[in-house]
């Protein structure tokens, strides 16, 4: 196998195995390494904070590296749910690893609980389900600043892959009912270290404004690009690049980037009558106390959403089933499409056969980044 595929077998706080005997076993893909890795690391994180049990039964987190790379997540999904045992998978932790499990997830009959949005229709997702927000509902709150700020013309530059397709789909849902005219698309890879020549077309259109379909580290490139080449419009992003890195790539350079992202990254600033306020500042307080102040972040939180969901489905799946069976897992997905109320960092949660993902629009806010912060817009 590759060098760096398969990172570690690792089980809950830290312990590098349990017996098999474990009751529930729960595969994990991550991209902690590759082009992916800013993300994937912290989604990795959370996995090493997670109690020991779920419902009374014990639970062990088997965790593999795909390195962001597509065919490496079929790869380890297999092995997870054939040579694991795996009762439910986590992952992984960009659009195009998690659209590549779909189809592993119902060939095998196993519940995956993505941690990147889909791009695949939901007929194709009977086994799976998303934690993001669609990111129609996250570019929502980007038209609505757009239209408040008279924002009429938009240049695009995102990814050349499925997320880059669908951010701009997803903006296209919310710009044209808007009257917002896209008047440049342009894309790049997520390894490329220039992206000067599309930057240089988007600028000739002296659009109001520029959206980035990036995620992660290589999203700052075109804002930085933008800036050198002086334009002046603003810039707007989505929910894949609020991190810590992304900030310091960014540097000054990126200061007033604006981008949606969920209520845990501005918890301090709810009203408390928001439900999701105490389950963010909780899960921020865990975090950071094991990695650090100031370590909290977007990626990290949608794991622990994904271990809530979890959380409310095994134990009424138990009632029908034990971990380990065919039985359990068929038990699993249902309860996961019928969830109600799941409170979580990013969104209360409410699946049902015809919407996996179950978000409304408490699932977001928009921020801004500025000297090495994000800030809310308000």
């Amino acid at each position: 196998m590759r060098s760096g595929i398969v990172v570690a077998i690792v089980a809950v706080l830290g312990v590098i195995s349990l017996p098999v005997s474990a009751d529930v076993t729960v595969g994990v893909l991550v991209g902690a390494t590759g082009p992916g890795a800013s993300l994937g690391i912290p989604y990795k994180n959370t996995f090493s904070i997670l109690p020991s049990t779920i419902a009374g039964e014990k639970v062990r987190y088997v965790v593999l590296d795909d390195g962001t790379d597509p065919s490496a997540a079929v790869k380890n999904a297999r092995k997870l749910i054939i040579e694991e045992k795996a009762d439910v998978l986590i992952g992984s932790t960009s659009v195009p690893t998690c659209t590549a499990i779909v189809d592993v997830a119902n060939e095998l009959e196993t519940p995956q609980i993505s941690l990147s949005p889909i791009a695949a229709p939901l007929d194709r997702q009977r086994w799976t389900f998303p934690v993001p927000q669609p990111v129609p509902v996250m570019m929502e709150v980007v038209v609505e600043h757009m239209k408040a700020n008279k924002v009429k013309s938009v240049s695009y530059i995102g990814y050349s892959d499925s997320w880059g397709d669908l951010v701009l789909k997803g903006f296209q849902t919310q710009a044209e009912p808007a009257g917002i005219d896209i008047l440049a698309s342009e894309r790049f890879a997520r390894g490329d270290t220039s992206v000067t020549a599309q930057i240089l077309k988007i600028i000739r259109t002296h659009s109001d404004a520029v959206v980035v379909g990036g995620s992660g580290t290589p999203g700052a490139l075109p804002h930085i690009t933008l800036v050198e080449r002086g334009y002046k419009g603003p810039i707007y992003h989505n929910h894949g690049v609020v991190n810590n890195d992304f900030l310091r790539i960014g540097g000054k350079a990126i200061n007033h980037a604006m981008a949606p992202t969920g209520p845990v990254m501005v918890a301090e600033q709810l009203p408390d009558s928001n439900p999701i306020k105490k389950v963010a500042l909780e899960f921020t307080k865990q975090y950071e106390t094991a990695y650090g102040a100031g370590s909290r972040n977007a990626f990290a939180a949608y794991s622990y959403d994904a271990y809530l969901r979890l959380s409310q489905a095994v134990p009424i799946a138990l009632k029908k089933a034990k971990p380990g069976t065919p039985e359990f897992r068929a038990a699993l997905r249902e309860a996961l499409e019928n969830s109600k109320e799941v409170v979580g960092t990013h969104a209360v949660y409410n699946t049902t056969p015809t919407d996996h993902n179950g978000v409304d629009k408490r699932s977001r806010v928009l921020v801004e980044a500025m000297d090495g912060e994000w800030r809310l817009v308000k």
